[in-house]
Formats: C-alpha cells, sequence, structure tokens
C-alpha cells in the first residue's frame, strides 16, 4: 500500500502548478486548465484520505464524485463564456479584455 504522504505530496504539486498557471497565464483557456488542476489536486486529497479512514468509510470517494461533476459543469460553462467573449471582443487574452472594457 503506498504511504498517505505520497499522495499529499503529489497533490501539493499539482495544486502549486495549477495556481501558478492561474497566476502567470493570460490566456482565459489555459487559467480554467489550470483551475481544473487545483481541483484535481483536492479530488485526489479526497480519495487519499477515504481509502486511509477505518471501516472502509467512501464518503471521500463520493465527495470526490460530486467534484468531478461540479468540475465537468465548471469546465462547459467556462467554455461557454469564453467562446461569447471571443465572439464580442475577437480575443479571449484577459489583459486584452480588460482593456477593450471601457
Amino acid at each position: 500500500m503506498i504511504p498517505l504522504i505520497y499522495y499529499l505530496v503529489f497533490s501539493s504539486v499539482l495544486f502549486a502548478i495549477g495556481a501558478y498557471g492561474v497566476l502567470t497565464k493570460r490566456n482565459a483557456v489555459r487559467v480554467l486548465m489550470a483551475i481544473e488542476i487545483m481541483m484535481n489536486a483536492a479530488i485526489i486529497n479526497l480519495v487519499a484520505f477515504s481509502v486511509y479512514m477505518p471501516y472502509n468509510n467512501i464518503s471521500g470517494q463520493v465527495f470526490a464524485l460530486f467534484a468531478i461533476a461540479i468540475a465537468a459543469a465548471e469546465a462547459a460553462i467556462g467554455l461557454a463564456i469564453f467562446i461569447v467573449i471571443f465572439r464580442v471582443h475577437g480575443t479571449i487574452d484577459i489583459s486584452e479584455i480588460r482593456r477593450l472594457r471601457g
């Protein structure tokens, strides 16, 4: 059995990569992908802690399934919003959209 610390380190690295992507990228699709990476890090934590709970507690895995469903809906809605922004402004570069707003 893999020790819990390996899951936690992997999840922390994924979350850090996602946070770096959110803070540094200007393309809105890349920012959305970075947010998805951060959500996957949280899902890995839920499943890892669920495996190590006594008495075969699967509540973490159930929460992980809900989180995956929410992430799928968030990605679909985010992409739809980006399509509308691209049609209105002609770009999905976040810095350009801020300049075109006013």
